[in-house]
């Protein structure tokens, strides 16, 4: 009997092992708001985006970085990118307001290659709606669904004449996102914008910015999107917009605004970037900001899932 229970135990802690070294084990990057603060000449150096890009290599593989919106002049933000973390490093690109207005930005991100992995993970598995086809989209990568949103499609916002920086989940693109969320099998969804859904304050400084001009000044639209969100289980939607940094979970989904990576451009609030740790059904993210040396040091970890 006791070499049948000392056989048992060994059993478990090998299946223990074995299922914590076969799970799904990967990390991405989350930046936003680098604006003007990125690139050749100027601004190549450690106290702008620059050393951000420095300190996620440091301390973490990131399989690929999301940049939630306002990476203005995106061609420069991809330089740093490739310089610093290789030119095969993988970037998605989001649509912010700066980009919207702007044509020289949509027609550089139009033509970026975002499926430059071809088949390969991450790939991406749907395109957009018709108003915006190539600028949101969604993509796999291992046990998660990664969706990414131009809440500008189709213009600022289509329920009235008037415009809004905030952008909207409009018709169309919660149509698409309907359709897409309900096609993923995968085990984690995580949800990509520029707009906050709802404007927080920084978590340090508790500087307040577009409290008025986010995804709630549609506010209909906005609570449809933050529903489904919830029905569909997603672990967090991700945002920029404010330059402040806060995480929230609003009835069942973190909101992470992922306040600005522009160095010392901002000192409204520190320069911040996330890690986010996927370990099987496990999601956990780790926080970077500047501190009065120009160091980025963990600040906050939290578990997502």
């Amino acid at each position: 009997m006791k070499k049948f229970t000392k056989a048992l135990i060994l059993l478990l802690l090998g299946f223990m092992v074995f299922n914590l070294y076969s799970m799904e084990k990967f990390s991405f990057s989350v930046t936003a708001d680098m604006r003007r603060y990125s690139g050749e000449g100027k601004y190549d150096t450690p106290e702008y985006f620059r050393g951000v890009v420095e300190a996620i290599k440091k301390v973490s593989k990131s399989a690929f970085m999301v940049s939630p919106g306002d990476i203005d002049p995106p061609s420069q933000v991809y330089w740093t990118i490739s310089k610093y973390l290789g030119k095969d490093f993988l970037w998605f690109p989001v649509v912010g307001n700066h980009e919207a207005e702007t044509s020289s930005d949509m027609d550089w991100i139009l033509k970026y290659k975002l499926d430059k992995n071809g088949d390969l993970p991450p790939n991406i598995v749907n395109w957009g709606p018709k108003s915006c086809k190539k600028t949101t989209y969604s993509f796999d990568y291992k046990n998660s669904h990664f969706i990414i949103l131009n809440e500008y499609c189709g213009g600022y916002g289509t329920e009235e004449k008037k415009k809004t920086s905030g952008g909207n989940i409009t018709d169309e693109l919660y149509g698409w996102l309907l359709n897409d969320i309900n096609k993923t099998k995968k085990e984690h969804i995580f949800v990509f914008g520029h707009s906050p859904a709802y404007p927080m304050p920084d978590y340090d400084t508790v500087r307040m910015r577009h409290e008025r001009s986010s995804l709630n000044y549609y506010r209909k639209n906005r609570t449809r999107f933050w529903k489904l969100l919830k029905k569909k289980n997603v672990v967090a939607y991700f945002c920029g917009h404010t330059h402040n940094y806060s995480i929230t979970d609003i009835s069942g989904v973190w909101q992470i605004d992922a306040g600005h990576a522009r160095g010392i451009g901002d000192k409204g609030s520190p320069s911040t970037f996330i890690i986010i740790d996927v370990k099987g059904k496990y999601v956990y993210s780790r926080t970077y900001r500047i501190n009065d040396k120009l160091k980025y040091k963990i600040r906050y970890i939290n578990r997502l899932r």
